[in-house]
């Protein structure tokens, strides 16, 4: 039934959003799009408040899953969302936290048969053949997904054992482009060029979440019926953050990835950590960036911060010359 779609992923693009990633708009045929969207589990009726979306997607199949930028907690989100203190975010480097719920139960035939492509060999192969991902080194996870206010996961380019990831936009509700609820592709900003450095030479530090000052964005997901793929790297920052009245309609896709099955034991370092410009005393004592930049890269910065001295010095000289004459 859906072959038609291994035929658009095979024959479509690498390209630069800015990092290499497949971007595809009207990814399904408008008949099986309309189908998805208008389906009872996805197209939820309307609630009146927090208690009464989580009756509604519990009746209809959905389970709360821990998820990155989540807690799994209902009592703890409703009362989270009745106030939005930000004592209660999921990460430093975020100013809120949202929940996910994940379709498990009571699928209709039409959806069982979309999650069973989405789980099938042909599926995963031909993602594995864009990205040249070996189907023997990796396990799969994929399911959809409904996720609710305050849901925010601050720029950051994926943990080390991702392989791939997708994602596509099957939002049920008019508008819902226009919505605060989309994923942002970004680039860190040049003063911040050398955190990409730092995870590019030290393989055994794990990549963290990032302020989303430090990031511009280049692109956001926000069509509906369009799906990305990329193979997490360095820099393949990407966030979320949704701030929408969710009881009408919520932001929803068809989410999955590829995991290496092999665990990597990595070091860990935060933001803050990162951050060579501030002032250290205001810090937790942990590992700094500095500990561990390469002394090439040192050297580098040392030789670009020399060269900047010099061309401002002699701009200075000229300048004092000329006001002498």
């Amino acid at each position: 039934m859906f072959d038609y779609l291994l035929e658009k992923i095979s024959s479509s693009s690498i390209k630069a959003m800015p990092f290499d990633a497949i971007y595809i708009e009207d990814f399904f045929s408008g008949e099986h799009f309309d189908a998805i969207i208008n389906d009872k589990a996805i197209n939820l009726n309307k609630t009146s408040d927090d208690q009464s979306l989580f009756d509604e997607v519990f009746k209809n199949g959905y389970k709360i899953i821990d998820f990155p930028g989540c807690i799994s907690s209902e009592k703890e989100y409703i009362n989270w969302h009745n106030h939005k203190s930000l004592d209660s975010r999921s990460n430093s480097a975020c100013e809120s936290f949202g929940l996910t719920v994940r379709l498990l139960e009571n699928k209709s035939e039409f959806l069982q048969s979309v999650d069973d492509f989405f789980n099938s060999n042909k599926f995963k192969e031909a993602l594995a053949e864009k990205f040249s991902i070996d189907l023997n080194n990796v396990y799969f996870d994929n399911g959809i997904q409904k996720y609710f206010d305050g849901y925010e996961i601050s720029p950051h380019p994926d943990i080390r054992r991702k392989s791939l990831t997708y994602m596509v936009n099957i939002n049920p509700f008019k508008n819902s482009e226009n919505a605060d609820i989309h994923t942002h592709y970004l680039q860190l900003k040049d003063k911040y060029q050398y955190i990409q450095k730092f995870w590019e030479h030290n393989k055994d530090f794990e990549r963290c979440w990032l302020p989303w000052d430090w990031c511009e964005t280049k692109f956001v997901q926000n069509k509906n019926n369009s799906i990305v793929v990329f193979s997490p790297n360095n820099d393949t920052i990407h966030a979320v953050r949704a701030n929408y009245q969710h009881l009408h309609g919520q932001r929803t896709q068809i989410y999955g990835n590829f995991w290496y099955k092999k665990k990597l034991t990595l070091k860990t370092i935060e933001w803050e950590n990162l951050d060579l410009s501030c002032d250290r005393s205001l810090v937790k004592k942990q590992l700094s960036i500095k500990d561990f930049i390469p002394a090439s890269i040192k050297q580098l910065f040392k030789e670009k911060i020399l060269r900047a001295d010099s061309k401002n010095y002699t701009k200075l000289d000229t300048q004092s010359k000329f006001s002498k004459e």
